[in-house]
């Protein structure tokens, strides 16, 4: 650390230049389970963003529509912010973390001897990571 600076502020200073400056867009506490969301990200994973929105367009499923805006985000952030040119773009990362779970009250799942337990609510966090063709 040097002379004069707190280290506050040479913790700023690192985290400045240490930044990932790649575009990327997050979307947290989504209803839906991480395996699903992985489904639908491992398809669009270091394709273009034409082939990906066109794929992510007409996916049936429901983590394809998230997955979308998440995307179109990401885009966003890297025309607007990042001043990068949208047809060099390509996903490099994709991410589909376990967000928090917690039991519904109502909804029970019938288990043996005429028991039952509480179903489980999953969340999970959707991140696109994109990066400029060389």
């Amino acid at each position: 650390m040097p002379k004069g600076q707190s280290r506050t502020q040479y913790k700023r200073e690192r985290n400045k230049t240490e930044r990932d400056n790649r575009p990327q867009a997050h979307a947290k506490y989504i209803r839906l389970s991480d395996t699903k969301a992985r489904i639908v990200l491992d398809q669009i994973k270091g394709k273009g963003i034409k082939e990906a929105r066109a794929l992510l367009l007409y996916n049936p499923r429901y983590a394809a529509s998230v997955a979308l805006k998440v995307l179109d985000s990401a885009v966003a952030n890297a025309e607007n912010n990042l001043g990068m040119n949208v047809d060099n773009l390509f996903v490099q990362e994709v991410r589909a973390n376990k967000g928090s779970s917690h039991y519904s009250r109502w909804r029970l799942e019938p288990r043996a001897r005429g028991r039952a337990n509480r179903r489980e609510i999953k969340f999970s966090h959707v991140s696109i990571i994109l990066n400029e063709k060389k």
